[in-house]
């Protein structure tokens, strides 16, 4: 239905023109008013001066050359992915049911082919893309259309879901690329261009201001515990298929991805947001270097200061960030830092929201050093905070490259899932099996290209998993759960 009105706005816009259009011409035929006389009835003067301007228009708002620079690096991003129903099945053997109890729900069976599109940035000239990790949430296939019209084939390099960032990788060199500009130094007021492909109306440009920084809007809460939203706030207008693409500044630099809008539409109703580019680039060099996101951690329980709490805890300032409690492990609290404490600053940047310390903080990796300044009472005070991950440690965990290769085992072959089959399938991590027919699993029932995520309740992720539960199994009978590319969820029983 949106698909429909949208196309009858196309076309009424395409009569309305083509009624411009006539109308035009009509002044300039023979029967026209020589150049330069009063047309009846109008108070408007026709002269040949009208045709051309030479209006200069004033430096910081001419948007000409920033739209040529970026417009040849925003890219088309579509997607394909199957649309999945769940249904329990008639013939599964009691013991699974048994096995599982209420917890069993069946498999699942393909219903049809499904499309998405959105937007994308070029970062670098060897064909690295950042777009937004809704776009190519769970896509069994992703392509890329550049501005000239050719289209590649892309590999997800990885994502980030609790920034909503994910990186793309093109086999092309040359490309035109943008480069980050500093979204710190970006101010209220200022302006910016959004380019993108909304409603799959290729390389489209909007303009608008900064209307506000370090905006949480809670779109990203069911991404996880560690979710970060500072956005920037424009007014540039955005619809969907703009997702993925560049907000930049006046000088074409790059500094925000766009990702939301504020509509009860579903289409630009005034506001949109944009991931800040000091958040982007940090999480590209982690998926580069690491292949997966250094969270770091500051490990306080936040709450904002206003009016309100000032008075019930008797604050002697309205500005901050108020220390609520601790995590299990904090960095904070390591440091001396005591709930009840207001935090000010971040190494020396201003802090008055809970979205602007994650800005600052998420900007680190686990190990790295910042300066917390705090109120506590009516004293100023300074920590050095060694920021921490998730589990408590100041170590980087960075992916094992020889996890994804193959393993062979009792004859099949076994290698980690990918990125995009993890994101297809819905599910964390896994480890898919070949050449079944000729192995040890061939008894099973098991096919190739099943996806192994748990062995006796024990999730697995690479083949060396595999191995070492296989391995510590002397005696007895293994229940293995997995699920097949289709979505169909299985289950097989082998004995050791």
């Amino acid at each position: 239905m949106r698909t429909k009105q949208f196309m009858l706005g196309l076309a009424l816009s395409a009569m309305v023109g083509g009624g411009v259009a006539v109308g035009s011409y009509k002044l300039l035929d023979d029967d026209a008013p020589a150049t330069g006389q009063q047309l009846p009835n109008t108070n408007v003067r026709y002269t040949s001066a009208m045709r051309e301007s030479n209006v200069i228009v004033p430096e910081g708002l001419n948007f000409v050359t920033s739209a040529e620079l970026v417009t040849p690096a925003v890219v088309h991003v579509t997607t394909e992915y199957k649309v999945q129903a769940r249904r329990a099945p008639s013939d599964i053997h009691p013991f699974f049911r048994d096995f599982f109890g209420d917890e069993f729900e069946g498999y699942q069976r393909q219903q049809g082919p499904a499309m998405g599109s959105g937007s994308g940035v070029i970062i670098a000239s060897n064909g690295y893309i950042v777009t937004n990790n809704h776009v190519i949430d769970r896509a069994d296939k992703i392509q890329v259309i550049l501005d000239d019209k050719r289209t590649f084939d892309a590999t997800l390099v990885g994502t980030d879901p609790n920034t909503d960032i994910a990186l793309l990788k093109i086999n092309a060199d040359n490309l035109p690329a943008l480069r980050y500009g500093n979204s710190d130094n970006v101010r209220v007021g200022e302006w910016v261009l959004a380019v993108g492909n909304p409603f799959n109306l290729n390389s489209t440009v909007t303009a608008g201001i900064v209307s506000a920084k370090g905006r949480n809007v809670g779109i990203l809460q069911g991404a996880g515990s560690y979710s970060v939203e500072s956005f920037i706030q424009t007014d540039a207008a955005v619809n969907p298929g703009n997702s993925g693409g560049a907000l930049v500044n006046l000088n074409g630099d790059l500094i925000g991805i766009n990702t939301a809008i504020a509509s009860q539409t579903g289409s630009f109703a005034g506001y949109s947001f944009a991931v800040p580019s000091s958040i982007v680039s940090k999480v590209v060099d982690d998926l580069l270097k690491y292949g997966e996101v250094q969270r770091a951690l500051l490990g306080v329980q936040m709450q904002e200061v206003n009016a309100e709490l000032a008075k019930e805890k008797s604050l002697k300032t309205l500005n901050g960030v108020y220390v609520a409690g601790f995590s299990e492990n904090s960095a904070a609290k390591t440091a001396g830092i005591e709930e009840g404490d207001v935090i000010t600053e971040i190494n020396g940047v201003k802090i008055n929201t809970g979205a602007q310390l994650q800005e600052q903080v998420t900007r680190y990796r686990p190990g790295d050093k910042i300066k917390v300044t705090y109120m506590r009472g009516g004293s100023t005070k300074t920590a050095n905070v060694t920021l921490r991950n998730a589990s408590g440690s100041t170590e980087i965990v960075k992916r094992d490259p020889n996890s994804a290769k193959s393993m062979t085992i009792d004859g099949a072959r076994f290698e980690a899932a990918s990125k995009q089959e993890l994101n297809k399938l819905d599910i964390t991590g896994g480890v898919k099996v070949e050449g079944v027919a000729k192995s040890g699993f061939a008894e099973t029932g098991m096919k190739d290209g099943f996806i192994i995520t748990s062995i006796d309740r024990n999730p697995v992720s690479t083949p060396q998993d595999v191995d070492k539960i296989l391995k510590s199994t002397r005696r007895g009978g293994l229940l293995i759960e997995g699920v097949y590319p289709d979505g169909r969820r299985a289950y097989y029983a082998i004995g050791r």
